[in-house]
C-alpha cells in the first residue's frame, strides 16, 4: 500500500473556505484503478496558519503515479491555482510505502 499526503498551511481565518473547496470538489478518484481512500485532516493552529493534510491511500505507488499522469488527475486539479489565496507557500508532498 502507498500513502500520499500533501500538507497545506492555511491562512488564519480561511479554514472554512479551504474545507469548502475540498468538500465541494469533484475528485474523480472513484474512476481510478488502485485508489483505496481519501481523508482531509486538520492539524494544529499556530500564530501564522492552520495545518491541513490531504491523505490518500493506494494499492501501490505505481497506482498513485499512474493517477498523477491521468485525465482524472487533470480534471481534479484544473482549478487548483484559483485557491492560492488560502495558502502560505506551496503544498508539501510526502509519499510513504506502507511497511507494516
Amino acid at each position: 500500500m502507498f500513502i500520499a499526503m500533501n500538507r497545506f498551511k492555511i491562512i488564519l481565518g480561511c479554514e472554512s473556505d479551504f474545507e469548502d473547496v475540498w468538500r465541494n470538489r469533484e475528485s474523480h478518484l472513484d474512476e481510478v484503478e488502485g485508489f483505496l481512500g481519501f481523508n482531509l485532516v486538520k492539524g494544529a493552529t499556530t500564530e501564522e496558519f492552520t495545518l491541513y493534510a490531504s491523505h490518500s491511500t493506494w494499492k501501490s505507488q505505481k497506482h498513485f503515479e499512474a493517477w498523477t499522469k491521468s485525465e482524472s488527475f487533470r480534471k481534479a486539479h484544473k482549478n487548483a491555482g484559483s485557491n492560492k489565496k488560502l495558502y502560505i507557500g506551496h503544498p508539501q508532498f510526502e509519499g510513504f510505502n506502507v511497511v507494516l
